[in-house]
């Protein structure tokens, strides 16, 4: 990571603009949007003229059910801050201006993220977006700042969304029919809708850097330039939302599932490093690590398993992890070394580690949180990580990443660490939600045990 600011690719979209866009008619539509648990962007569409005549004072309300919820937006019980007892009152959705952009993939609208409130002003503390925002706070409070890059990996397909619904996500049409890792000539089949993405991710004010083909059928990834950890977070969001959207526009779908079919899994390896106020490196010394980068690394492998759910949010995700699939398996860390949970790469001021832990389906904020959590209490207990690990980590005998949700879980539950610097509400909270993911999972019938004991049982 070199010392130069981090630069979108067009200028953010400012209130003045969207005012004169607005009386113009060339924006109708603003989208208010949050990232929920699940790592969605759900909101509303205001009519420009009432975003700008009420919201952008006040806010505008959503239900507080939109983070006590599974997946299929079933009401669910065991969440404290919104229930049947509690009535289910709203919460306040209040724009962050700074995050306002122009969506070129949504005809006359633009869109702004949001914080949580309460009515009386107080954060709602579960929110992904302020539990990132709590540990960059304690950052700031050393004078650093956590720069971040996440590099999103998808599987494209030739069937709509629709269609792949109907067919039970069966005999899907992959956009490439072999491995096309780095291949010019089979990401040429899928550029239209690659160039689409990155065109308009770029117009959004994300700064794009390149696209490459991947291992599995139709895998791809795109990747942006790093910026501060939350804004990370917040063009994350919005790009897996856009790709999808873009997708289902050209026909298509995309899927950032972890672990989609039997090959290769969706990673999202997120580089980290961290700054001073003058933009110096933090965890940088020569052509090494500084003793601040040394803890802070010891930090992400003494928490690890302890936060892996953050990291590792579905039962999916945890299918990733297979010896020689390039997902890891071992605890350990590596000079560029692909095998390692925790890959140092760069040099100099560029020195920076990646965790390779997370998969697509990961939600950027928790996943950033729990590794600035992580690396600061390395950095406060003054942990050594070790010596690297040189050869296989997948053949070592180190301790492993959590083999299930329910592994997870029970690390998450129990880990006095999480409870320090996330808190107790936040604990239980996404504590309860791997409860919910874990006995709907119990209770379904799945298409293995029918393929298994329909008739030869």
């Amino acid at each position: 990571m070199p010392q130069i600011p981090p630069v979108a690719s067009d200028p953010p979209l400012t209130l003045d603009d969207l005012r004169r866009d607005a009386a113009s008619g060339a924006v109708d539509t603003v989208l208010v949007a949050f990232t929920d648990m699940q790592g969605r962007l759900q909101g509303k569409r205001l009519s420009a003229r009432f975003f700008l005549e009420e919201v952008v004072g006040h806010g505008t309300e959503g239900c507080g059910y939109l983070l006590a919820v599974d997946v299929d937006m079933n009401t669910v019980d065991g969440y404290a801050m919104s229930s049947w007892d509690t009535g289910y009152g709203d919460f306040v959705m209040v724009p962050d201006l700074t995050t306002l952009r122009r969506t070129p993939w949504a005809e006359g609208a633009v869109m702004v993220q949001a914080d949580l409130t309460w009515h009386d002003g107080s954060p709602v503390v579960a929110s992904p977006r302020q539990i990132l925002r709590r540990q960059t706070e304690r950052l700031a409070e050393r004078g650093w700042r956590a720069m971040v890059g996440t590099e999103l990996e998808f599987v494209v397909y030739r069937d709509s969304y629709e269609q792949a619904w109907d067919r039970g996500y069966r005999d899907l049409t992959p956009a490439n029919r072999y491995n096309v890792d780095y291949s010019v000539l089979g990401g040429a089949r899928v550029e239209p809708l690659l160039r689409r993405i990155r065109g308009e991710l770029g117009a959004a004010g994300l700064y794009v850097e390149s696209a490459k083909g991947e291992c599995n059928l139709g895998q791809h990834e795109i990747a942006f330039r790093y910026d501060e950890a939350v804004r990370t977070s917040d063009n994350h969001a919005v790009y897996k939302n856009a790709a999808k959207e873009i997708a289902a526009q050209e026909g298509m779908s995309i899927t950032f599932m972890a672990k989609p079919n039997q090959r290769e899994g969706n990673s999202c390896h997120i580089h980290i490093s961290l700054r001073d106020e003058d933009g110096a490196p933090v965890m940088a010394e020569g052509e090494g690590l500084s003793a601040n980068g040394r803890h802070f690394l010891a930090g992400q492998l003494a928490a690890l398993r302890e936060f892996t759910l953050l990291l590792a949010p579905n039962i999916n995700s945890y299918k990733r992890y297979v010896p020689g699939s390039f997902a890891p398996t071992a605890i350990a860390w590596g000079r560029d070394n692909r095998t390692c949970a925790l890959r140092l790469v760069g040099h100099g001021s560029s020195l920076r580690v990646e965790n390779r832990v997370p998969g697509g389906d990961v939600n950027p904020y928790l996943a950033n949180a729990a590794l600035i959590a992580a690396g600061l209490y390395g950095i406060d207990k003054g942990l050594e990580p070790g010596e690297p690990m040189a050869g296989n980590a997948y053949a070592s005998d180190l301790p492993t990443v959590p083999a299930s949700m329910r592994d997870a879980l029970a690390a998450w539950e129990h880990s006095a660490l999480a409870r320090e610097v996330f808190g107790d509400d936040v604990v239980e909270h996404y504590a309860n939600y791997a409860r919910v993911e874990l006995a709907a999972f119990d209770a379904a019938v799945t298409d293995w045990e029918m393929y298994r004991g329909f008739e030869r049982l």
